[in-house]
């Protein structure tokens, strides 16, 4: 739960209640979570250090499966020690174990630091692809096509 609100207030998010992120954290663990996510953690002296939100993504029948990194967080305190590293190579090997072929991630415009770091690892800045999301106003409209 605390790092769930060390992340809010890192991506400019409203302040999150700890007893609320406690809630949400039991309940993406446990099989109450529709979505099925798949998280990574990372610790460091006993404590939560970093964490890995990813899913797994089926593109088609002939194609290899992909995953999504959609969060990779971590804490302050533990920054520029290795732990992101650990949790992508983490990640990365899992990968191959599976047959699974890319990890496809997005990041901040404004995370310089996040920028710096996937470069380092060898991220590619792919410029087939555009972000868009379908959210508010838009997502109700299409849903009521």
């Amino acid at each position: 739960a605390t790092l769930l609100c060390a992340m809010a207030a890192h991506y400019r998010q409203t302040p999150l209640d700890h007893s609320r992120a406690a809630a949400t954290a039991r309940q993406w663990l446990s099989d109450e979570s529709p979505a099925y996510p798949h998280f990574a953690l990372a610790f460091a002296g006993g404590e939560v250090a970093g964490l890995a939100s990813v899913a797994i993504a089926h593109p088609g029948i002939d194609l290899e499966r992909l995953m999504f990194l959609k969060d990779l967080f971590v804490r302050d305190s533990a920054r520029d020690k290795g732990v992101g590293r650990a949790l992508v190579g983490f990640l990365a090997g899992y990968c191959l174990g599976k047959g699974i072929g890319r990890i496809d991630l997005t990041t901040e415009d404004w995370n310089e630091g996040a920028l710096r770091f996937y470069d380092r690892l060898g991220a590619e800045r792919h410029g087939q692809k555009v972000f868009l999301r379908l959210s508010g106003d838009a997502l109700n409209k299409v849903a009521g096509t």
